[in-house]
């Protein structure tokens, strides 16, 4: 019996010294844990953190590109992401099965939608992981990103098992193509987050990448080891800072004008390439851009590898239009005698002989006549009587050489030849040296505005998408000034002539109610093969840099075409013509500079209205033939338009801000431009619908406007505006 209790007493010892050894151990080892917050060198924090703390990534939205009256160029707008749930476990109910069961069937379906072919759908569908499992779901690349409402709808009314959308955005450009090579475009790429972001790759997009990303926020908050939110925990919120918003100079409008000519050029001529540029005369803003062939930024068709800006990066030889700047060297220096004679026909250069492009000349004619026949000899005896010195002194003076400076990156500045004695004189005429197309709209500056010379410049100012704040700005820049005033109302006068004139080459350009004036110009291409030049008249670049109205210019538009493919019967000036006329005409009547207005008229000066009484101003704006619009109930003017110092022509509007309740005015044949700034000033919710001139709105005038509803108006632009060439014989022409 005693031997039988000590052995309990015993086992009950060993028990207690286990247990007790274990229990001490333990609270060792708590002990240790509180102390150092480690386990098997981990962070317990750490852990817990990663286990219950969460995190959500608050997704920045892209800035906009907007035109310069803030019509929308690209924007992210939402779109839909294509998966497909690929692995059986994600099925718990046979009946209806939430992953693929059907691969070859999806195939078949999805090719119709999304732009790759059945069996590359096929394949990523039945894909598998080295070991052979399966993945839980599949995605489509590029052709499964971007999605529109559209197509998804279609998609899901198909009952595909599996096929899943994810929200997403997409970069949204609106107007096709449109000023493609300056926008440019975006890729989605992956981000270590797992988040995709649109990275610029191309144009605007790529230089002010940085400025249109902006920055992600995110939202960290807590869960229980269920997932569930843990009520009473605060969350941390850091807000998302959306991509700065660029305004550009481009006008919406314009550019459209720009595009449609183009392309009707382009399909009708199959050019090697065009360009087209309309700019600003009197700020060098550049308003229209573009080129041919081009590419749809949404779809990227028609990118293949030429990716260059051909008005910045690219170099030509510009042919005739160079000579606009001959003339007006020899006027300034003292050496122009538009009466005196030359023989045209040939002229000789040591031991070579320049031509004319009748080779056999015009006889002795004038210096006149012989620039409006675009003459190469009358340049080459120009350039002699003034010198080397000089005219090379007056091209560094336009700019040729150097960079324009304009807010695009890339440019190159071209090369004016000087090492031989023929270099001087084929410069003279356009060809050898090289310049760039944004080269010569700089240098016409010069010409269009008294001899002012204005850096050409693409975009307006950079704004805060949050604030609104104006980030950056940019003005019009003088960038010298080449020649006197009475020199640039001489050149303009001559220019006119070459358009007027019955030997004038550039009497394609004739536009009714509009004074045009410019230069034609015809550039012999380098052989790409070999030296020399090609020969035979699908084989030059044709062009023309005008300006219009000629006495006081608003426009400059320079078109060049390569290479058309003429008909017999046609001369190069045609396909120019077809793009620089209706682009011409249609962007000066837009922009209210109608053919009445051509000749000087008079006009009304506006002072400092603010802090005037509205009602007892409006009959004096009257008696001075304006139209005084008052935005409010009337009483003291708080705001004007335009400022004060401004020239307006009779007739214009003048827009008065006042306190209280606005009454709405008659819109009936206001211009776009206009009603864009009784918007911003009155604050009313316009839905402006169309282009160029008021045609009807959904609130009649004289209702008072209570409430933020939108009012409806549509726009519509006059047929005749749209009209590019008259029917009829067609006259050939001179060739420049």
């Amino acid at each position: 019996m005693k031997k039988k209790k000590f052995r309990f007493q015993w086992g009950a010892f060993l028990l207690f010294v286990f247990y007790g050894g274990l229990f001490f151990a333990l609270l060792l080892r708590i002990t240790f844990i509180q102390a150092t917050g480690q386990v098997e060198g981990e962070q317990l924090k750490a852990k817990a953190a990663a286990l219950y703390q969460k995190e959500a990534v608050i997704t920045a939205e892209r800035g906009k590109i907007l035109d310069r009256n803030g019509n929308v160029i690209a924007e992210d707008t939402l779109s839909y992401r294509l998966i497909a749930i690929v692995n059986p476990v994600a099925t718990t109910n046979p009946k209806k099965p939430q992953h693929v069961v059907d691969p070859e069937k999806t195939a078949e379906v999805l090719s119709k939608y999304i732009s790759l072919d059945e069996s590359e759908i096929y394949k990523i569908l039945t894909k598998r992981r080295p070991d052979g499992r399966y993945y839980y779901q599949v995605e489509f690349g590029a052709a499964g990103r971007g999605i529109s409402h559209e197509i998804k709808t279609k998609i899901e009314k198909e009952q595909l098992p599996g096929i899943k959308f994810v929200s997403d955005t997409k970069r949204y450009y609106p107007n096709g193509v449109f000023a493609s090579h300056l926008i440019g475009f975006t890729q989605k790429e992956k981000q270590d987050d797992g988040t995709f972001l649109s990275v610029g790759k191309m144009g605007l997009e790529l230089i002010y990448n940085k400025q249109l990303t902006g920055e992600n926020g995110k939202i960290e908050y807590e869960t229980d080891a269920l997932h569930y939110l843990i009520p009473n925990r605060e969350k941390m919120v850091k807000p998302a800072k959306n991509g700065d918003n660029i305004y550009l100079t481009i006008d919406k409008t314009i550019q459209n004008f720009l595009e449609d000519a183009m392309t009707n050029v382009y399909q009708e001529y199959n050019p090697e390439m065009m360009v087209g540029i309309v700019a600003d005369a009197k700020t060098g803003e550049v308003l229209a851009m573009s080129q041919r062939p081009t590419f749809n930024p949404e779809t990227r068709e028609g990118l293949e590898n030429n990716w260059l800006n051909y008005l910045t990066q690219e170099v030509i030889e510009p042919g005739s239009t160079m000579k606009t700047f001959t003339l007006a060297a020899a006027i300034d220096s003292g050496h122009w005698n538009p009466n005196a004679t030359y023989q045209s026909g040939a002229y000789k250069v040591l031991d070579r002989t320049i031509r004319d492009h009748n080779v056999y000349g015009w006889g002795r004619i004038t210096y006149l006549e012989g620039f409006q026949r675009s003459s190469n000899t009358a340049m080459a005896n120009l350039l002699q009587t003034m010198g080397n010195d000089t005219f090379i002194r007056y091209l560094n003076a336009f700019g040729f050489g150097q960079k324009t400076g304009i807010d695009l990156p890339g440019e190159v500045t071209g090369t004016i030849l000087t090492r031989y004695p023929i270099n001087y004189v084929t410069t003279s005429f356009g060809q050898g040296s090289t310049v760039t197309p944004i080269q010569l709209v700089q240098a016409m500056t010069a010409i269009t505005n008294d001899g002012v010379m204005m850096q050409p410049y693409v975009i307006d100012k950079i704004v805060d998408s949050s604030t609104g704040k104006v980030i950056e700005e940019h003005k019009p820049k003088e960038k010298g000034k080449p020649i006197s005033a009475s020199t640039a109302k001489q050149v303009r006068k001559i220019l006119s002539s070459t358009v007027t004139s019955e030997v004038g080459t550039a009497r394609n350009y004739h536009i009714d109610g509009y004074e045009v004036a410019g230069k034609t110009g015809t550039a012999q291409i380098p052989n790409p093969n070999g030296r020399g030049y090609l020969y035979g008249k699908n084989n030059y670049l044709y062009s023309f840099l005008g300006m219009a109205p000629a006495d006081d210019p608003q426009l400059i538009v320079y078109v060049a075409v390569k290479r058309p493919k003429l008909k017999d019967t046609e001369v190069g000036s045609e396909p120019v013509a077809k793009v620089f006329k209706p682009v011409m005409e249609n962007s000066l009547k837009y922009l209210n500079i109608n053919p009445e207005d051509v000749k000087p008229v008079e006009t009304v000066k506006i002072g400092k209205y603010i802090g005037k009484n509205a009602d007892n101003l409006k009959q004096e704006l009257e008696s001075q033939g304006l139209k005084p619009i008052i935005i409010g109930e009337g009483g003291e003017i708080i705001d004007q338009y335009p400022k004060e110092g401004v020239s307006l022509l009779k007739n214009g509007l003048v827009f008065l801000k006042t306190d209280g309740a606005v009454t709405l005015p008659s819109f009936e044949n206001w211009s776009l431009r206009n009603l864009l700034i009784y918007k911003s000033m009155s604050g009313i919710n316009l839905e402006i619908v169309g282009e160029g001139y008021v045609e009807s709105q959904s609130v009649s005038e004289n209702t008072v406007i209570t409430d933020s509803s939108p009012i409806v108006v549509k726009l519509k632009t006059p047929e005749e505006s749209f009209v590019q060439n008259k029917e009829g014989t067609k006259e050939e022409l001179p060739q420049d």
